[in-house]
């Protein structure tokens, strides 16, 4: 009888864990799903090296930010929303594991409605990344960002590009060219981070530095980004 007590007790308490654990795998896949889909949309930006981000200054770069499919939605009257990944060089020079981000607000101009568009950012330098770890940051209020150059070198940018702390691209229906996003707000998704590394307290630093173990996704990116950028 006792047995039989306990064995339904261990029932029980599975019963209720369960949508607990369950959430918590779903929540982890969603994340793995966002970082496969950066490595396909920046491997696709990439292939075609007249139309891709120049190599020497993905090489020089301190940061990057890959948005898949930043939301269709009404970009003709403004508002857009998308969830992506952010890494940077390590102590190493290599690149660092993944940190989630969401990009926001503005509007992509000349985007028609209902359109999704991948996004990625190019940082120079760490102050913007120090920035964005810290709280809200606004591209073109708290650091400037120009529309980058394409193809395989960089002679033909302007000087708002050269001088531009970020820079930023979109794709579109197959089409990829710089593009203006200020006023695109940037954040960390701090849940994000937590679910996928299965600490929920994991700092950005922590991410960067190689502090917590990542899963086989952001190794494919890294290693992705490095035959790009090394």
């Amino acid at each position: 009888m006792l047995q039989r007590k306990s064995q339904k007790r261990v029932l029980i308490a599975l019963l209720i864990l369960l949508p607990v654990l369950w959430g918590g795998v779903a929540v982890a896949t969603e994340q793995d799903d966002t970082v496969r889909t950066a490595t396909r949309v920046l491997d696709k930006i990439m292939e075609i090296p007249e139309s891709a981000i120049p190599p020497s200054l993905l090489s020089n770069a301190y940061g990057i930010a890959i948005i898949p499919e930043v939301i269709k939605g009404a970009f003709i009257i403004g508002g857009r929303y998308g969830e992506g990944v952010l890494l940077v060089r390590n102590s190493a020079g290599g690149w660092s594991n993944p940190s989630f981000l969401s990009i926001g607000g503005g509007s992509l101009g000349w985007q028609i409605g209902g359109q999704s568009t991948d996004v990625i950012l190019v940082f120079k330098s760490p102050a913007s990344i120090e920035n964005i770890k810290r709280g809200k940051f606004t591209l073109g209020a708290d650091a400037a960002v120009a529309a980058g150059p394409v193809g395989r070198r960089v002679e033909g940018a302007t000087d708002v590009m050269l001088q531009a702390e970020i820079l930023s691209y979109s794709r579109s229906r197959g089409f990829f060219a710089g593009v203006s996003l200020e006023g695109s707000v940037l954040n960390i998704l701090w849940e994000d981070n937590g679910s996928y590394y299965g600490q929920p307290n994991v700092t950005v630093d922590d991410i960067f530095a190689g502090r917590v173990a990542a899963p086989e996704s952001a190794m494919a990116l890294r290693n992705s980004l490095a035959n790009y950028a090394p």
